[in-house]
């Protein structure tokens, strides 16, 4: 898609993402697909990839992209997401939302309900923009500890889909790095210069994510083919 030759890590990144929006039929002609841009490795290397999708897709579609800024936002992100996206001819918007005022009496921050609240914004911009798909960050071992966390904590088999409709509005939620393996996003960033802007929330050291994600790598030894296993099994199950 480069003028120049491509790097390894940019080749696997972008076969990965086209081989998901193919096997999960993500795109439709007319689309208009709003990108979650956190700041950070997964999303901003989504919009990458959508950057030059956008311009050499057989299937017409636009893109554009918003960013929901907290107290918990690293102070460089939003600059850093504006000159990236517009070097990228990604429309990008900005909200910002204080996650404390929305607290209620009693109630204490965590992981999950901070993601509610970055997703009603998300939701809330793309009917008003007029979006019809909204594409989240999430990769595989995103998916595959979900699920984990689902089985323990939840006793239920379910995870976050590659592609999913909502009921109660007009949208699909995507989750075009679903084949991807963060190790190989990180690869992707490294090779490409990219900052590595992650959440500065001190909650996330406490969430049960990276316990069962310890335990998976444990399980897996790492192996990326027993992780697409895993992944696989969900859409495979023997009754």
């Amino acid at each position: 898609m480069n003028a120049g030759p491509i790097h390894p890590a940019e080749r696997m990144l972008s076969s990965l993402i086209a081989k998901a929006v193919q096997d999960f039929a993500m795109i439709r002609p007319g689309d208009r697909i709003l990108i979650a841009a956190s700041g950070g490795k997964d999303s901003t290397a989504l919009a990458y990839d959508f950057s030059r999708r956008v311009r050499y897709s057989a299937i017409p579609f636009g893109i554009g992209a918003l960013h929901v800024a907290t107290e918990y936002s690293d102070p460089g992100t939003e600059e850093n997401l504006r000159r990236l996206f517009a070097e990228w001819e990604v429309p990008l918007g900005v909200t910002r939302v204080s996650l404390h005022d929305r607290l209620k009496p009693g109630r204490k921050m965590n992981c999950y309900w901070c993601s509610t609240q970055r997703r009603t914004e998300l939701i809330n911009f793309a009917l008003r923009e007029g979006y019809n798909k909204i594409a989240l960050g999430h990769h595989l071992d995103d998916i595959i500890e979900t699920l984990f966390m689902n089985m323990t904590q939840k006793s239920e088999l379910s995870t976050m889909m590659p592609v999913l409709a909502y009921r109660k509005y007009p949208i699909t939620i995507l989750r075009p790095l679903a084949l991807l393996e963060e190790r190989q996003i990180v690869q992707f960033a490294v090779a490409m210069g990219l900052d590595r802007v992650t959440c500065s929330c001190s909650h996330q050291d406490r969430s049960r994510r990276k316990k069962i994600r310890t335990g998976i790598e444990a399980l897996t030894g790492g192996r990326g083919e027993l992780k697409r296993n895993i992944f696989r099994s969900m859409g495979n199950v023997n009754s």
